[in-house]
């Protein structure tokens, strides 16, 4: 069974043009891959236990009712320590500037990121319209108020 396909308008932004459109890299990705908008010759090094925000070079029209999700790449992770500060960002459907991703470097080592390096993926959403009602009391539940740790290991 194959999802509805969601279609977001996509603007390149100077710095931006050249770049790879952001893609889902297999037939079963979640996530579109997103790359540094960088300079050709220049570089962003992030030093350990920095970080830095870095450019996309894009900006989306996401339709209301999505938001599209800033996640890290786990391959960057794994290696080398980084990922996304804030992740998941939110890029909210009414949010028209340009995306730009907060990496942080957990790593031992300086990280540099290059010109169309993919630096972090996006996951396209949707989003609950949420009105809360405020009670006096919650109804029960089995588990109750047993917060972090409560279920065991």
């Amino acid at each position: 069974m194959s999802a509805s396909r969601v279609l977001i308008q996509l603007r390149w932004l100077e710095h931006g043009r050249g770049l790879a459109l952001p893609a889902q890299q297999t037939a079963g990705a979640a996530g579109l891959d997103l790359a540094a908008a960088l300079p050709a010759d220049g570089t962003m090094e992030i030093a350990p236990g920095a970080y830095g925000m870095i450019p996309t070079g894009l900006a989306l029209a996401l339709p209301e009712g999505f938001e599209a999700q800033i996640r890290p790449r786990s391959g960057l992770a794994a290696k080398y320590g980084v990922t996304v500060l804030n992740a998941p960002g939110t890029v909210d459907a009414d949010y028209r500037g340009e995306v730009k991703v907060l990496l942080i470097n957990h790593g031992t080592a300086p990280f540099t990121v290059r010109r169309g390096d993919r630096i972090a993926q996006m996951v396209v959403a949707p989003v609950s319209a949420v009105s809360l009602i405020e009670v006096e009391a919650l109804d029960g539940t089995e588990r109750g108020e047993g917060g972090h740790g409560s279920t065991g290991r």
